[in-house]
């Protein structure tokens, strides 16, 4: 039986095969619970033009689990952080491994990836409504906003709450 690379393998995978898109790498390891046993987990702030290509490698290396999709608006740009664990369910080897990819609030575009993980749906999609962002490749329908709620208006943005 082969073993799945760990977080810190994949992280490098990562940053060798997408030179110069890979921006920022951050590892962030924490103790907890009444042995403080750690956690680890790799911050990795990437280019756009590489995001799904970056997640269908993660997902040919070790098949992660998506957590969830985090969003938020920085001002300029609108941030999206892809929360995923590496090595899922094993007793103290889950490995947090988190894409951030930052998407200019003039033209929020990022492929879906639910042809690599169909459970992303439900996340982007709140991404799409609550933000604005354009998730290429999925329903526009409502999920989470009614009907009537303006369009264009996006709870989650700034400048809407200003």
């Amino acid at each position: 039986m082969t073993k799945n690379p760990d977080a810190q393998e994949i992280v490098k995978r990562l940053s060798d095969k997408f030179k110069g898109k890979v921006k920022d790498i951050r590892e962030d390891k924490h103790a907890h619970g009444k042995k403080k046993n750690s956690t680890l987990a790799y911050w990795l702030t990437m280019d756009r033009s590489v995001f799904k290509d970056a997640v269908a490698e993660i997902c040919g290396l070790n098949y992660p689990f998506l957590s969830v999709i985090s969003g938020r608006d920085t001002g300029n740009e609108i941030e999206l952080i892809y929360h995923f664990y590496v090595n899922y369910g094993g007793k103290l080897q889950e490995q947090g491994i988190n894409l951030c990819v930052f998407l200019p609030k003039s033209k929020p575009e990022l492929p879906t990836i639910t042809d690599l993980i169909p459970g992303a749906l439900l996340s982007e999609r709140e991404k799409q409504e609550m933000l604005g962002v354009d998730i290429q490749g999925i329903s526009k329908e409502r999920a989470f906003l009614p009907e009537k709620h303006p369009e264009g208006n996006y709870p989650w943005r700034k400048e809407e709450n200003a």
